[in-house]
């Protein structure tokens, strides 16, 4: 689960973590009025969209930038009226970009340099490890795949946390002053400590700021939380917004289904996560794109399948279908009776295939056979995704 810039900074504020203050409006006057309440020369007016990039993003339509600085209480409302109820398009949205609802209204401060961190958790060494980086307020990415030797990373021990030693040396490297070390390690620690507590899967800050005066300020803050945790977090789930996500995949989360959007024209249902991924690669490797992950995972009942391909169909870059059953807990003949009672309810505009293995198979195969549903059968995963991407390819 994702939340916006305000909502991770009223939750680093809490943990510690050095932030400006700021307000959030949503519309020109509330803005103008944040900028007076907050009493600084100069505020940032931040679009608040679940995308980074916004500096560098601008509104479809005008040369409205995602983050521009306010001098006066009406200088505020102008950025928020070009911003309020537009859509903005940076590097992560697409060229779809996202309608922006609300604005964040923060005060300024004197930047001495721009810095990078964030805490995620790396399998490569099992464990949550901090990333900085001098090359702050920059797309990492493009660090990472140019300058990888400008990215620098601490592993730590969840329950010890980070240790002293470990910001002096980050403190170092980045070629903090001596006189910011002790600024750094308070920053970081509490940083790492509020990864933690908060069962976040990304907690980024770009830029980091080393203050005129030496200190250590979160400029910005993306936050993303492992959503298989949030039953013990109800304050961070109630802070969900669901106008921020994919509608399909709010939709599915309802259903109890696991479903990602993606942006090519194979819809995919399959049981069991590791045998979507293993079905999507093999879509790709075939020459197709998936449009989706979608897993039913092992206990789904016909009425969720029917809403699976009520999903999948919604998309109307969908060409083709692929239905991949693996039955162990999952019996074929569940799926089988979907495809057919789906077949009458939603009706299949797009060829599908589907190819079925394991618990009650034959039986499966046999509700098929004598449906009357046109379907293309496959024997075995390599058969299904040729004649799959050849049917989309078709269409």
């Amino acid at each position: 689960m994702k939340i916006h810039e305000f909502q991770a900074k009223d939750l680093l504020r809490a943990a510690g973590v050095p932030v400006l203050a700021g307000k959030v409006a949503r519309t020109p006057e509330e803005a103008a009025a944040a900028f007076t309440a907050l009493g600084t020369p100069v505020c940032a007016v931040k679009a608040q969209i679940h995308a980074g990039g916004r500096g560098k993003g601008s509104v479809i339509g005008s040369s409205q930038r995602g983050v521009e600085l306010a001098k006066s209480a009406a200088d505020a409302a102008r950025i928020a009226k070009g911003l309020l109820g537009q859509t903005l398009v940076t590097i992560q949205t697409g060229p779809e970009g996202q309608v922006v609802r609300q604005v964040f209204v923060e005060s300024g401060c004197q930047i001495e340099r721009e810095l990078y961190c964030a805490v995620l958790v790396d399998r490569r060494v099992g464990s949550p490890v901090l990333i900085a980086s001098t090359a702050g307020g920059v797309d990492i990415e493009e660090v990472a795949a140019h300058t990888p030797e400008l990215i620098l990373s601490e592993p730590f021990d969840p329950d010890r946390g980070l240790a002293a030693y470990q910001t002096r040396v980050l403190s170092a490297k980045l070629g903090l002053p001596h006189t910011s070390w002790r600024a750094a390690e308070q920053f970081f620690r509490s940083l790492t400590k509020a990864f933690v507590a908060l069962d976040a899967s990304l907690l980024e800050i770009n830029p980091l700021v080393l203050t005129k005066d030496g200190g250590m300020v979160a400029l910005d803050a993306k936050m993303t939380f492992d959503d298989n945790a949030l039953f013990r977090h109800k304050d961070i789930a109630a802070l969900r917004d669901e106008a921020e996500e994919e509608p399909a995949e709010t939709r599915a989360a309802a259903a109890g289904l696991s479903y990602v959007k993606l942006n090519g024209t194979i819809g995919c249902l399959v049981n069991g996560a590791g045998l979507a991924m293993s079905t999507m690669d093999l879509v790709k490797y075939h020459g197709g794109e998936p449009a989706n992950f979608l897993d039913v995972g092992g206990g789904a009942d016909v009425k969720q399948v029917t809403e699976a391909f009520r999903i999948i169909l919604s998309d109307k870059h969908v060409k083709a279908i692929l239905v991949n059953i693996f039955g162990g807990i999952m019996r074929c003949t569940t799926i089988a009776t979907a495809l057919v009672e789906a077949s009458k309810t939603v009706g299949f505009n797009v060829p599908l295939v589907v190819r079925l293995e394991g618990t009650e198979v034959e039986e499966g195969k046999k509700i098929l056979a004598t449906s009357g549903t046109a379907i293309i059968t496959a024997d075995g995963l390599t058969d299904a995704a040729k004649k799959v991407v050849a049917a989309a390819a078709a269409v």
